[in-house]
């Protein structure tokens, strides 16, 4: 049987491996393992993350900007 694996959309209860802030930001490392992020610190971090990351999954889109 073949198939994909998909991960699920982030909900309120994934958390900022940094900060504990809601995270809205999934980086797939090339070992198999993720990091999750808020809005600040994947900005932050935006260049490194997209350099060695896998899959770079991105929700910020559901925060409102005001």
């Amino acid at each position: 049987m073949t198939g994909t694996i998909t991960k699920p959309t982030l909900t309120n209860l994934d958390r900022c491996d940094r900060c504990g802030a809601q995270a809205y930001v999934r980086v797939v490392l090339p070992g198999g393992g993720d990091l999750l992020f808020c809005r600040h610190h994947a900005k932050s971090h935006d260049s490194k993350l997209r350099e060695m990351a896998v899959e770079y999954h991105d929700e910020t889109d559901k925060l409102s900007v005001s």
